[in-house]
């Protein structure tokens, strides 16, 4: 939670991957603080259901479409957040998934550029449009979705995700490091399983078997991860950025 009473309040953010899972929770739970969200996702209805909830929860909230693959698509989600809202405070970058599971052999060209379009690319062009306004402003907080996939390689399941994921860290780190002194902040989470439909694409009893070996017994909640990007967006935590911030219920080191 922030220091300051209401300092969330009239502030915006904008959200790729607003439709459904992390993404989604996350504005509603800015929406509860009395923020701005731009919900944006490839799926415009399920980005402008998202934006209804988000304003039951008591902010104001736009649901519109975005590729994020694509950078015109990219530049026309920032400008509606600033024609909107008149300025983004917050970048969160959760639009991103491993496409299909697969083994590093049965990786081909067209898996691996889809992957690193959208989990890579997609969190490049949105932090490249953002960053220009927030530096005029001289402030702002860019959150990125890493995974734990980074740091394990996604041996046997999804090598092609945690290299993409590995690059979103190192993205990260060096606009968190090239912006520190302007008053911009980077960073990453990066999740253990979590239950949302991301999980959807996972073969047979594999969140199953995640759970049953996660210290805590259970997947994170959607919501869990968006008190933390709250909080990573608060003033409670200034001196936070390049960093990682890692939920795994205890699991996800090997």
């Amino acid at each position: 939670m922030p220091k300051t009473p209401d300092y969330f309040k009239e502030r915006t953010l904008v959200i790729t991957g607003a439709g459904s899972g992390i993404g989604r929770a996350t504005a509603t739970i800015f929406g509860r603080e009395g923020a701005n969200i731009v919900c944006a996702d490839i799926d415009e209805q399920s980005a402008v259901s998202a934006a209804r909830e988000t304003e039951e929860a008591g902010g104001a909230a736009i649901g519109i479409h975005v590729d994020v693959t694509q950078r015109d698509s990219v530049q026309a989600m920032i400008a509606k957040a600033i024609d909107t809202y008149g300025q983004v405070d917050f970048l969160f970058n959760s639009a991103g998934s491993a496409i299909k599971r697969a083994k590093f052999l049965e990786i081909d060209d067209d898996l691996w550029d889809r992957t690193y379009d959208l989990n890579v690319k997609g969190t490049f062009y949105a932090m490249q449009e953002a960053l220009p306004h927030m530096l005029d402003r001289g402030q702002g907080v860019i959150v990125n979705v890493a995974s734990m996939a980074a740091r394990m390689g996604g041996p046997g399941k999804s090598p092609h995700y945690a290299s993409a994921k590995g690059a979103v860290d190192t993205l990260t780190m060096g606009a968190a490091r090239e912006f520190a002194d302007r008053g911009i902040r980077v960073l990453s989470i990066s999740p253990a399983i979590v239950d949302t439909p991301f999980q959807d694409i996972n073969e047979p009893g594999m969140l199953e078997a995640a759970i049953a070996t996660n210290p805590m017994g259970r997947a994170g909640r959607p919501e869990e991860v968006g008190e933390l990007v709250l909080f990573m967006c608060s003033d409670a935590c200034e001196f936070m950025t390049a960093d990682t911030v890692k939920m795994s219920g205890g699991s996800g080191w090997r």
